[in-house]
């Protein structure tokens, strides 16, 4: 349990934050399936929900953001560059949460409930923010990877 581990911990593994971002991947991909999903079956006056345009962009803006983590990480993973895989941890860290989070809109109060899975990927993906280093560390070890070097 994550509660468990000690603050003070040496760096991170570069192949922990890379399977931490597969891991973000996986749920980013999820929550895009179920989105989908459920804005084709599920009908407001009349019609799917997906047929309306802001469900339509929620749905959209998951996938594009769940596609765009998938390359940085399957990049990163070929690479093992500790920039490209800080910068996939980034990317699907982003698309994880921002896409468990609009398919909690497309899914609306239904999103919250027992029925539905999405409120917990949401808040398996705000764990693993935290997990490895987080967001943060990721973030210094890409700017210091872009940063010209200094004499």
């Amino acid at each position: 349990p994550l509660h468990r581990v000690p603050a003070a911990r040496p760096a991170p593994d570069p192949v922990a934050i890379l399977l931490t971002a597969a891991e973000q991947l996986g749920t980013a991909t999820r929550v895009c399936e179920l989105a989908a999903q459920h804005a084709r079956t599920r009908e407001q006056f009349g019609r799917p929900v997906g047929a309306f345009q802001a469900v339509a962009h929620l749905c959209a803006g998951i996938l594009v953001r769940a596609e765009t983590a998938r390359a940085a990480v399957y990049a990163a993973a070929v690479t093992a560059d500790p920039a490209d895989i800080a910068a996939a941890r980034i990317l699907a860290d982003e698309a994880a949460v921002r896409g468990a989070r609009d398919c909690l809109q497309v899914h609306g109060g239904m999103g919250f409930t027992w029925e539905s899975e999405v409120h917990l990927h949401l808040k398996r993906a705000w764990v693993r923010t935290h997990r490895t280093g987080g967001v943060t560390e990721s973030e210094e070890m890409l700017a210091a990877a872009l940063a010209p070097e200094t004499a």
